[in-house]
């Protein structure tokens, strides 16, 4: 979809290229194609280490500021768009443009009306149920910047998941943590930090991986989780491996891709935590109600057992792991 609405662009002329400079494509998702950009020229900036590692494949990721010109692909959050493009605006040389791009369900139709009061924005194009805008670098938009805000003694950030507070699954399982789980610990999609913190809280534990893939949450999860038993990693948590095998995972897995629920996401965390766990280790395990998980419980775990939950949520805990087939 972003794909026909960049190509149209460019083949109308509503966008012209600069004719040097690297050109920034904020935070595209994989299945986002950018072919029609100029592949030696493009630079994808992202904090989503599965999107980051994609494109990283064949575009370069590390080159700094200024860029020639810049396409910004909308979030869904109004806040982490505004940040996005305030960031983009400051990063693009004097003669470039930015152009932002977005679908509807995202909010694209609000962010270019935003926009319109600040800059002088071009006539939107439209395709695939979505739109595309540019304007040119100049007017300042450093009030649109991310700012942390405290949320009961934590800092968040604009667009991390939960940024207003713990969220509701997170403080059942919070809530239904035994006393101790042992000495080495992993907290997969750590977010920014809320888990890790009450983790900590238990006596015994003497190393807590938090594994995170969004940039944003783990820099804040390193401000709110001031440990030296703590352990950062921007990863994917379906792929990262521990140093040595843990007494316990504990995870609130995400289950949305967009806007849609994809049960395979927290299906592959339970997998890899099946993978990460010593033979007398445990799962702790918080999920919606809805979610199918119990298959890939059972295949991954010799016994499952909800140990809390209300209406909307599940508590399991799951131990003795099953060796993964060669």
């Amino acid at each position: 979809m972003r794909s026909a609405r960049l190509s149209l662009a460019l083949e109308s002329g509503a966008l012209v290229l600069p004719g040097e400079g690297r050109i920034a494509v904020y935070r595209p998702r994989i299945g986002d194609s950018l072919l029609a950009l100029p592949q030696e020229r493009v630079v994808v900036l992202t904090g989503f280490r599965p999107d980051h590692d994609h494109f990283a494949r064949a575009y370069a990721v590390a080159p700094a500021p200024p860029y020639a010109a810049a396409i910004v692909c909308l979030p869904r959050s109004r806040e982490a768009g505004r940040a996005l493009i305030a960031q983009a605006a400051a990063e693009v040389a004097p003669g470039g443009w930015v152009a932002v791009d977005g679908q509807k369900t995202d909010g694209i139709d609000t962010a270019l009306k935003d926009l319109r009061r600040r800059v002088e924005l071009s006539e939107s194009l439209s395709k695939a149920h979505g739109k595309l805008a540019s304007f040119p670098v100049g007017p300042d938009l450093s009030d649109w910047r991310a700012q942390p805000s405290r949320v009961g003694g934590f800092q968040t950030l604009p667009g991390v998941f939960s940024a207003d507070g713990p969220d509701r699954g997170s403080a059942l399982l919070a809530g239904a943590l035994p006393a101790r789980l042992g000495g080495k610990i992993a907290d997969l999609g750590a977010g920014w930090g809320y888990l890790a913190a009450e983790i900590l809280k238990r006596p015994g534990v003497k190393r807590l991986d938090l594994v995170e893939a969004e940039a944003d949450a783990l820099a804040c999860a390193k401000v709110n989780v001031a440990d030296e038993r703590a352990r950062f990693h921007w990863a994917d948590a379906t792929l990262w491996k521990p140093e040595s095998l843990l007494d316990a995972v504990v995870t609130n897995p995400p289950f949305h891709t967009g806007r849609e629920a994809d049960a395979g996401l927290g299906a592959g965390f339970i997998r890899a935590a099946r993978r990460m766990l010593a033979p007398d280790g445990g799962l702790w395990l918080v999920a919606n109600r809805h979610l199918p998980y119990d298959a890939v419980l059972a295949e991954c775990f010799l016994e499952v057992q909800e140990v809390a939950g209300d209406g909307a949520f599940r508590v399991i805990h799951a131990i003795k792991p099953r060796r993964a087939k060669p």
